[in-house]
């Protein structure tokens, strides 16, 4: 492990190393035009002879003598400007090129590390110190979470002691429907309300994020998909990958409509709008690995799915728009483009 880390470590040293600086082409052909400029303006001003002074005597002219120091020197000064110019262009793209030479070799060293390491403790590097920090403060949210939950199945839960049936003296009046799940008796939630909920409360402050939450978690259907949201955001947070990092390119909301009624392909590919390399990557190599984790992604798929299906129906392109800006939306189009849904 220690020779691997060498290694990556001398790979990376090697590819940001400065190079030094040479006498390109550049600067040849900037010599070659100064050389040339000036060896025909002193050609010129040889063979051409000057005019004669009235009087019989030349003064010096200090005009005459500025203006033909401009004539001389200008191009070649506009020449060398010119190089450095270019020579400025090409360092620009040298130190681009290593630095993304330098990025590539991090990224690996990463993934390599992490599937040499298996289900191992995580390294202590800075770049895991600083995901484990991240981590750590979306605990807070995740506990919030959880408590919700619990709430609401305790709500559920069936009383202690069932209502005893009905006697012979009641059998002419109609029977209630004691048995209704609570659920049932709640009203569907509102479009706005699953949209703020979907996209989770951003600070432990947020009391307009949490009470959206809370609401949503009333519901049965939206339920279930935001606590597969919760496990699936839960589980990417634990390679760093995080949706406030995501940005995606932003499809039109007939796009969405068109994918909700059942379309595949070329029609609807603009919905995989992640273009972040190391997460699809990451995630990829997950989904290929983890059987939890492929399992999370799979029902979290379906669920959103079934939920674009019915929210599609009513729901107007600005609202299909704010939706697709959601946390979970954004969740949504990372595992669909790894998995080929939108294919």
């Amino acid at each position: 492990m220690a020779a691997r880390d060498d290694k990556a470590e001398s790979d990376l040293t090697a590819a940001t190393r400065p190079e030094e600086p040479r006498f390109t082409g550049t600067e040849v052909i900037a010599l070659v035009l100064s050389l040339g400029w000036l060896a025909a303006a002193g050609a010129f001003f040889m063979f051409v002879p000057s005019e004669p002074v009235e009087g019989g005597s030349a003064g010096f002219d200090s005009l005459r003598f500025v203006m033909t120091l401009m004539a001389v020197f200008l191009p070649v000064a506009m020449i060398w400007v010119a190089a450095a110019a270019a020579r400025s262009a090409r360092i620009v793209r040298e130190e681009s090129r290593r630095l993304q030479v330098a990025i590539d070799a991090m990224r690996k060293t990463y993934v390599a590390d992490r599937q040499a390491r298996g289900s191992a403790v995580p390294s202590q590097s800075s770049v895991e110190r600083k995901l484990n920090e991240i981590a750590r403060s979306a605990q807070k949210t995740e506990s919030a979470l959880a408590t919700f939950a619990t709430s609401r199945t305790a709500v559920a839960r069936p009383p202690a002691n069932p209502p005893s049936p009905p006697t012979a003296a009641a059998d002419d009046q109609p029977t209630l429907a004691l048995g209704t799940p609570v659920e049932d008796s709640i009203p569907p939630i509102d479009r706005s309300v699953l949209i703020r909920a979907l996209n989770f409360p951003d600070t432990d402050k947020d009391e307009e994020g949490f009470a959206a939450l809370r609401r949503a978690l009333r519901d049965r259907k939206a339920k279930l998909l935001i606590q597969a949201a919760q496990d699936i955001l839960t589980l990417l947070s634990h390679d760093g990958i995080y949706m406030d990092d995501m940005r995606p390119d932003r499809a039109r909301p007939e796009v969405w409509r068109r994918f909700a009624k059942g379309e595949r392909g070329r029609s609807v590919a603009a919905m995989g709008g992640i273009r972040d390399r190391s997460s699809l990557a990451l995630t990829a190599g997950r989904m290929r690995e983890d059987t939890i984790f492929r399992d999370a992604a799979h029902h979290f798929l379906r669920k959103f799915d079934q939920m674009l299906v019915e929210f599609e129906t009513d729901a107007t392109d600005e609202e299909i728009d704010d939706l697709a800006k959601t946390r979970t939306a954004r969740a949504f189009m990372l595992l669909g483009r790894v998995t080929g849904a939108f294919d």
